[in-house]
């Protein structure tokens, strides 16, 4: 039985599932649809909704009052190939208040030239705001997209800095 729990956020509710301190799933819309794009085998053990999830809830708390580092202390995993597993571990070195290009994503993840797969990593991504995809702009600066909308991605970098 995975956890499950929301934490009330500025931008709307998070939703968080966890296979006790790991993560498998965070983001603003529902626990459904985590439950859609995540691993077969771990969605079909059903989760049981707590009022908190040890360590992982408060370290969500910790981030949204202003520590911009905490989301560093909780452990994650999620299904996905190779190059987005590399993508998602370069998000999480990506400092609070910075942003990077998705060719600087592709980049860092070990394939230059796999610009748009190092998007598809951004937009297949299961434990959003924790692994940081809203870290990730266009070349130029403009903003991109965001799986749960450009006002909670602006919001995100304007409340880690990134943003004026």
């Amino acid at each position: 039985m995975l956890l499950a729990t929301t934490h009330k956020t500025p931008v709307g509710n998070l939703y968080l599932i966890a296979d006790q301190h790991v993560l498998l799933g965070a983001g603003f819309r529902s626990y459904e649809d985590l439950l859609e794009r995540m691993d077969a085998k771990d969605s079909a053990r059903g989760i049981k909704v707590v009022r908190k999830i040890e360590i992982i809830s408060d370290l969500v708390a910790d981030y949204f009052d202003g520590d911009m580092n905490a989301f560093g202390g909780i452990q994650v995993r999620q299904p996905g190939a190779d190059f987005s597993q590399s993508c998602w571990k370069a998000m999480r070195k990506i400092s609070a208040g910075k942003v990077i290009s998705y060719a600087d994503l592709a980049k860092k993840a070990g394939s230059p030239d796999a610009v748009r797969a190092a998007g598809s990593a951004c937009a297949r991504n299961l434990i959003a705001p924790i692994i940081p995809c809203h870290r990730i702009v266009k070349t130029g600066g403009a903003l991109g997209n965001y799986g749960y909308g450009l006002p909670t991605k602006e919001w995100l970098l304007r409340f880690e800095g990134a943003l004026q």
